[in-house]
């Protein structure tokens, strides 16, 4: 099972918000004298702003603004809040027999630091962070995914992604692989359908009541 992280295993950016972080990370690209455009500056996604950036190719613009997002990850993961019953799915699944990887455009620093103080860190077997300052490579690209499933030592179909956005959705479809879509707000469900997602659910409760029972048997 490969699981998005910032949705289906907790609200990353609830304390430290991600609007507030999109804003600084522009703060960064004004004091570096780099021009941007004005849309940028209300760019409530700090991925986006990240996005931005690396499409420019000023590929030393791009690190500083990649190392001052990893920072704020790993600020924003000390006040982030579990998703409900995503401990359930996680622990469940390993009891169940199955692996459980986290593949994250969020970095691989904040994905770690965030299982390590949930006591997570050890149900997990594989952890896909974002490519460091290469965001052509974070999903939707495939790649991530594909690295998952290769260190699961699994077949793409033998796998399946829980993602609540579309990048989610179209990156496991690029990717060859079965992908549930986690509506964690109502508008999401049809446009998660609409992309894709063999599934949608709008509550990991779902998933874990399914790996409990397996694991019970």
């Amino acid at each position: 099972m490969l699981l998005d992280f910032d949705g289906p295993v907790c609200g990353v950016f609830a304390g430290y918000p991600a609007p507030r972080i999109a804003v600084e990370l522009v703060d960064v690209l004004r004091r570096q004298g780099i021009d941007f455009p004005a849309s940028l500056a209300i760019e409530p996604d700090p991925l986006e702003v990240l996005r931005w950036m690396g499409a420019t190719g000023n590929r030393e613009a791009t690190r500083i603004v990649e190392d001052a997002l990893c920072a704020a990850e790993r600020r924003a993961v000390e006040t982030a809040e579990p998703t409900a019953h995503s401990r359930e799915v996680i622990v469940a699944a390993r009891r169940a027999g199955r692996s459980v990887a986290v593949v994250s455009n969020n970095s691989a620093g904040a994905v770690a630091a965030y299982l390590a103080a949930h006591r997570l860190a050890e149900y997990v077997s594989v952890m896909i962070g974002r490519a460091y300052a290469d965001p052509d490579r974070m999903k939707p690209n495939p790649e991530p995914i594909l690295r998952a499933v290769q260190d699961l030592n699994e077949s793409p179909g033998r796998c399946v992604l829980v993602g609540d956005s579309l990048s989610d959705i179209e990156g496991a479809r690029a990717a060859g692989v079965p992908v549930i879509g986690y509506a964690n707000r109502p508008t999401k469900v049809e446009a998660l359908r609409a992309a894709g997602a063999d599934v949608v659910i709008t509550s990991m409760e779902a998933i874990a009541t399914v790996f409990v029972e397996l694991a019970g048997d």
